[in-house]
């Protein structure tokens, strides 16, 4: 699997690139923002991004959202510790998930393999073309096809991030019950939910905000302390 760092610190750099080469993964590394930006772009058989926020020539934020305009390639925020605003913002750019500095490697390893565990189930839903383990779901105005991981709404798609997708699935398997954020984090994003973590908000309406665009009558009800469901 080849993963694409991006990441001014060429030490920090070279020991990502080795640790991770440990267990399988091929990375590519850029120390700025318009280079990380341009091999995002052009890199065949690309999986997945590690993006620091604090980079030299164009900012972290900045690729993302360049990135975006073109790509659902999933992505991975590297952020300073603290740096809540731009985790936020990050998010409502679309990226999948974040991972604050200094980090553990483990951690790192763990979030990595919960994307890209949903990225290797897009590719085996696209391959299993007879469809018995892909079974199509109609809620609301909305069509959920797992065998292609889309969403279309009025017969157009939905454009979702790959965390995006996996919860509104989650969410429209069980309509009119509320979910809560610990489950649909450990659910959809792999790992457990901490103090003062907003990724299920902010993905959540990310998700609104989208189905809104595309015309949906499906509503995302929240409940202060319980979570998150869907009325349609």
């Amino acid at each position: 699997m080849k993963i694409l760092l991006i990441e001014d610190d060429p030490s920090l750099a070279e020991l990502l690139s080795e640790y991770l080469g440990l267990y399988g993964y091929e990375v590519e590394h850029r120390g700025d923002g318009q280079s990380g930006l341009d091999a995002a772009l052009s890199m065949k058989d690309l999986e997945l991004v590690l993006l620091d926020i604090m980079l030299p020539v164009m900012d972290g934020l900045e690729v993302l959202k360049n990135l975006r305009k073109h790509s659902e390639l999933p992505v991975l925020m590297l952020t300073a510790r603290g740096d809540d605003l731009d985790k936020v913002i990050g998010l409502e750019l679309g990226a999948d998930d974040y991972l604050a500095k200094p980090f553990n490697d483990r951690e790192l390893l763990a979030r990595i393999r919960a994307i890209t565990r949903r990225t290797k189930d897009t590719v085996s839903s696209k391959r299993d073309t007879t469809g018995a383990h892909a079974v199509n779901m109609d809620i609301g105005d909305l069509h959920i096809d797992p065998q292609r991981m889309e969403i279309h709404c009025h017969g157009k798609a939905v454009d979702l991030t790959g965390s995006e997708y996996a919860i509104l699935k989650y969410l429209a398997q069980t309509p009119g019950e509320l979910l809560s954020k610990a489950d649909i984090s450990e659910h959809c994003l792999g790992r457990r939910l901490q103090a003062f973590d907003r990724s299920i908000d902010t993905h959540i309406s990310n998700i609104r905000k989208k189905l809104t665009s595309a015309n949906s009558d499906i509503v995302i009800k929240s409940q202060r302390g319980r979570g998150y469901g869907i009325l349609c």
